[in-house]
């Protein structure tokens, strides 16, 4: 069996690249190929959990600008987020996978409310930890809480699965020039204004010295290619010359 990089992750998930195609809500097929590929590392022994945005159903920011109070707004994000744990709670125990998902707001008919050594604790156990609810403070991304989660359970890498193959100077979308990066510091994402993760987040991986890889969720064995340690994407961190 091939020995991975990585014996602890936490794997980033935007809500809309669980959209899919459609745009927004949840597309099965996406569920269906994150349960496919996370199926490939849990043989690995790799211990997993995962942090799951929301804009696929609800976006904060969006309704604080058409004048919403801005924490509730951040609220109702977080509520959008356990949604889609639970949904891939689904998909991942269909495909054979024991899993926990841990709220940081509290509704215990759900989910179980976050407590460190309860994640770490699962994650020992080989079962699948899906982090909902955000912080469960507003002001606060998911970017944030997968860097807070990864530094507080030690994980060794974040893997941002998005709908783009890496990090690149533009919107490849709206760009058809734009430059792809093969490797970043944090100090380049920062000063650059890429759109990586939000700043807080990436200083708290700065901090903390947690590598990231950006890579493109819809090519089928990036996840474990990610753990293997295969140049992926766009790997940021302190040594990018290694």
């Amino acid at each position: 069996m091939d020995t991975p990089r990585y014996h602890r992750v936490i794997l980033k998930l935007s809500g809309e690249a669980l959209a899919g195609s459609q745009g927004f809500g949840i597309a099965h097929e996406m569920l269906a190929t994150v349960a496919e590929q996370v199926s490939e590392i849990r043989k690995l022994g790799v211990e997993l959990a995962l942090v799951v945005g929301g804009g696929n159903i609800w976006r904060g920011i969006s309704g604080s600008s058409q004048g919403m109070d801005r924490a509730t707004a951040d609220y109702m994000g977080m509520l959008a987020t356990v949604m889609n744990a639970l949904a891939l709670q689904d998909a991942l125990e269909n495909a054979g996978m024991a899993t926990r998902v841990l709220s940081a707001i509290e509704m215990r008919q759900v989910a179980e409310p976050y407590i460190r050594r309860r994640a770490i604790r699962h994650m020992e156990k080989g079962r699948i930890v899906i982090f909902a609810a955000g912080t469960g403070n507003p002001f606060f991304s998911t970017d944030t809480t997968a860097a807070l989660r990864a530094a507080e359970i030690e994980a060794e890498a974040i893997l941002m699965a998005k709908q783009v193959d890496g990090v690149y100077d533009s919107d490849p979308v709206k760009n058809p020039n734009a430059v792809k990066f093969d490797k970043l510091s944090y100090l380049e994402v920062l000063s650059r204004g890429l759109k990586v993760m939000d700043s807080t987040a990436t200083s708290l991986c700065m901090d903390n010295n947690i590598p990231l890889i950006v890579f493109n969720l819809k090519d089928k064995g990036n996840i474990y290619r990610a753990i293997m340690g295969e140049p992926i994407g766009t790997y940021v961190g302190r040594e990018i010359n290694d």
